[in-house]
C-alpha cells in the first residue's frame, strides 16, 4: 500500500519545506523505503518556464523535459529519484486541464466547479502512479491563508478522506521566531496558523518547527498542548551549517521515527546514513578552498542559480576543497577590465540565461580568461558566448553575434553575423519537432534529455569515462556546426556532439588547463553523493591553478626576501 505525505507551510514563506521534503525522503529511503516526491504550485502559470528568475527562482527541467519549480532540483538531489513531468503541477495546469476537457464534452454538459471537478482534477495528480513507490510526498506550495492555494487544501482533505486507514498523514512546517529584545521563542504564530488550517478541515499530524535554535522542551510542550499534536511529533528544525546536514538533524530530533509511528508502521530498520556523515564530514573539514567566478545576469538572487551554486559545492566535496563562490553581474564588465576583478580568481562560469543584457560583458570576461588560462566552464549561453568570444577574437569576424541578439534589438543588431542561430528542427525520440519564432513562449525550447557523441581522447570524455552521455537541455538558440573547420584550424573544437552531428553539445579549447562550453546544463543532474563529473573536473582544475599561484607567491616572497638580505649586506 502506498502511504502518502503531504506537507503544508505556515506564518511565512520560505521556511523550507522543499528542503524538509527532500530530506524526509532521503530518511525513508536510507530505511529502504521506496520514495517518490511531488511538487503542486498554486500560482496560475502553467508552469515556470516563462517567469523570470527574480520572480521564482531558476527553472529546474527534467529528463522528460518539464520545467519545474527549483524544489524538484531539491528532491533529486537528496533522493536521487530522477522527476517526471507527472511530479509537478500548478494552479493553471490543473484549471487547463478541466477547461479542455470542458470544451471537449467530457463533463457531458455539467456545470464546472472548483468542487468537484478542479479538485477531482488535483486528486488524479496526487495519484498518478503512486502505485509504484511505497511513499509518496506531496508538497503543497505558498502558505496557509493564501486564496490561491485553497483548492489544492481540500483536495489533499478530501483525498485523506477518502483513504483508507493510515494510509495518508499531514505534516505542517511552521515558524518560531525569536524576539531579541525580550530573549524570547515565540510559540503564537505556530498556534495561529494550525488554527487557520483546521480551519478548512486539515489536522497536521507531525509539526516540523522552524527556529534558529533548537525548539526547547518547553516550548515544544507548549505547542503539543495548543496545536493538539503529540509532543514527539512536534519536531525542531534549527538553522543549518550546511543543507546537507538536513538529513542527519532530522533524524537527530526523530522526524522519520515520527512518519513511521504516525502511519503505524515498526521493525524497520534503523536509517543507514553512512553516505550523509561523509557528505557533512567533507563539507566541514575541506582540506582546502577555492573561489570560483559566477558571471551571470540574475546574480542578485540566490535562487536564480540554485543548481549552479549546489553543484559547485559537490565539486568541491569531489576534491575535498571548500567553494568560496564570488558572484558578478555579467554588465559590470563592459566598462571594467575583468582583470582588475578576477585576477585572483581560481576558475570562472557563466551559466544560462536569455536576452542581450550583459552579453558583452561576458564576451569580455571569456576574452579575459580565456588568455590568462584561468579555467573556464561555460553552459548554456555561457558557451554560445565563448563561441562568440571566439569567432570575433580568433577567427576575425568582428560583427559575429547571436540571431537572439538580432531580434531583439529591434533591427538593430542586422550587422552581427548569426554565429548562434534559432534552432527550428530537431530530432527528439526519432520525431521531427518544427518550432517557429512566432510560437508560444512555454515550453517551446529544446527541452529534457538528449544524448552527446564524445570525442575520444577529450578533456570530457576523460572526465565522464565515456563516449556518449546524456544531459538535459533548455534552449532556443544554437551554435553554427559550419564553423567547425575555422575553429579546429585554431585549436578549438567541438568534443561533444549530437548523434546524427548536426548540434554542437561541448567546446573545448586544446591548449588551455581547462575551458569547456557545454549547450546542456549539467549541474541539474549533479548529487551531494555523486557529484557531476564535469563540475569535479572542474573544481579540480580550480584547486590546481590555487596551487600555482601559491607556489608563485611563495617564490615571489623569497626573491624579496633574498633581495633584502643582498641590499644589508652591501
Amino acid at each position: 500500500m502506498t502511504r502518502f505525505i503531504f506537507i503544508t507551510g505556515g506564518v511565512v514563506s520560505s521556511l523550507g519545506k522543499g528542503l524538509t521534503s527532500a530530506a524526509l525522503g532521503a530518511l525513508l529511503q536510507a530505511r529502504g523505503f521506496k520514495v517518490r516526491l511531488r511538487k503542486l504550485d498554486p500560482y496560475l502559470n502553467v508552469d515556470p518556464g516563462t517567469l523570470s528568475p527574480f520572480e521564482h527562482g531558476e527553472v529546474f527541467v527534467t529528463d522528460d523535459g518539464a520545467e519545474t519549480d527549483l524544489d524538484i532540483g531539491h528532491y533529486e538531489r537528496f533522493t536521487g529519484v530522477a522527476a517526471r513531468a507527472t511530479d509537478s503541477t500548478t494552479s493553471g495546469r490543473i484549471y487547463q486541464s478541466v477547461l479542455d476537457k470542458e470544451r471537449q464534452g467530457r463533463y457531458l454538459g455539467e456545470t464546472i466547479q472548483v468542487i468537484p471537478h478542479v479538485t477531482d482534477e488535483i486528486k488524479q495528480f496526487i495519484a498518478h502512479s503512486a502505485c509504484e513507490t511505497d511513499f509518496m510526498l506531496c508538497e503543497i506550495g505558498g502558505t496557509i491563508g493564501d486564496i490561491e492555494g485553497l483548492p489544492f487544501y481540500e483536495a489533499i482533505r478530501q483525498f485523506a478522506q477518502e483513504g483508507g486507514f493510515q494510509q495518508c498523514i499531514f505534516i505542517h512546517v511552521t515558524l518560531i521566531p525569536y524576539l531579541d529584545f525580550c530573549n524570547e521563542l515565540k510559540t503564537k504564530p505556530t498556534q495561529h496558523s494550525v488554527k487557520e488550517l483546521r480551519s478548512i478541515g486539515l489536522t497536521p499530524d507531525i509539526l516540523v518547527c522552524r527556529c534558529p535554535q533548537p525548539v526547547p522542551e518547553k516550548e515544544r510542550s507548549k505547542i503539543a498542548l495548543f496545536c493538539n499534536v503529540r509532543h514527539k511529533y512536534v519536531i525542531s528544525s534549527p538553522d543549518l551549517n550546511s543543507v546537507y546536514d538536513a538529513p542527519t538533524v532530522y533524524a537527530k530530533y526523530g522526524l522519520d521515527q515520527a512518519v513511521l509511528d504516525a502511519f503505524g508502521i515498526d521493525t524497520v530498520p534503523e536509517a543507514n546514513l553512512a553516505k550523509w556523515h561523509e557528505v557533512s564530514k567533507r563539507l566541514s573539514n575541506p582540506e582546502r578552498s577555492i573561489k570560483v567566478a559566477v558571471v551571470g545576469k540574475y546574480t542578485s538572487l540566490d535562487d536564480a542559480y540554485k543548481s549552479i551554486h549546489e553543484a559547485l559545492i559537490h565539486g568541491g566535496i569531489a576534491n575535498k576543497v571548500k567553494v568560496e563562490i564570488k558572484w558578478y553581474h555579467a554588465e559590470n564588465f563592459e566598462d571594467k577590465e575583468p582583470s582588475e576583478v578576477l585576477h585572483d580568481v581560481h576558475a570562472v562560469l557563466i551559466p544560462g540565461g536569455f536576452g542581450k543584457r550583459g552579453s558583452e560583458g561576458k564576451i569580455n570576461v571569456i576574452e579575459y580568461v580565456r588568455k590568462a588560462k584561468i579555467p573556464y566552464f561555460g553552459i548554456c549561453l555561457g558557451m554560445q558566448m565563448a563561441v562568440i568570444e571566439i569567432a570575433r577574437n580568433v577567427l576575425g569576424l568582428k560583427t559575429a553575434g547571436s540571431e537572439e541578439f538580432i531580434s531583439e534589438g529591434n533591427g538593430k543588431n542586422k550587422q552581427l553575423i548569426p554565429i548562434v542561430y534559432y534552432l527550428k528542427n530537431w530530432m527528439q525520440n526519432g520525431i521531427q519537432i518544427t518550432r517557429d519564432q512566432k510560437d508560444h513562449k512555454g515550453a517551446t525550447m529544446r527541452l529534457g534529455s538528449y544524448p552527446a557523441v564524445l570525442r575520444e581522447g577529450s578533456l570530457v570524455a576523460e572526465s565522464y569515462g565515456a563516449t556518449e552521455v546524456n544531459e538535459r537541455h533548455r534552449h532556443r538558440y544554437e551554435v553554427d556546426v559550419s564553423y567547425k573547420e575555422q575553429l579546429e584550424a585554431e585549436g578549438i573544437f567541438f568534443s561533444g556532439m549530437s548523434p546524427d552531428g548536426q548540434l554542437p553539445e561541448i567546446l573545448e579549447i586544446r591548449d588551455h588547463p581547462w575551458f569547456v562550453g557545454v549547450q546542456f546544463h549539467p549541474e541539474l543532474k549533479s548529487r551531494p553523493f555523486q557529484p557531476h563529473p564535469l563540475f569535479a573536473s572542474f573544481i579540480a582544475a580550480g584547486l590546481q591553478r590555487s596551487r600555482e599561484l601559491n607556489t608563485q607567491k611563495n617564490e615571489e616572497v623569497i626573491r624579496g626576501h633574498k633581495r633584502n638580505v643582498d641590499s644589508d649586506a652591501y
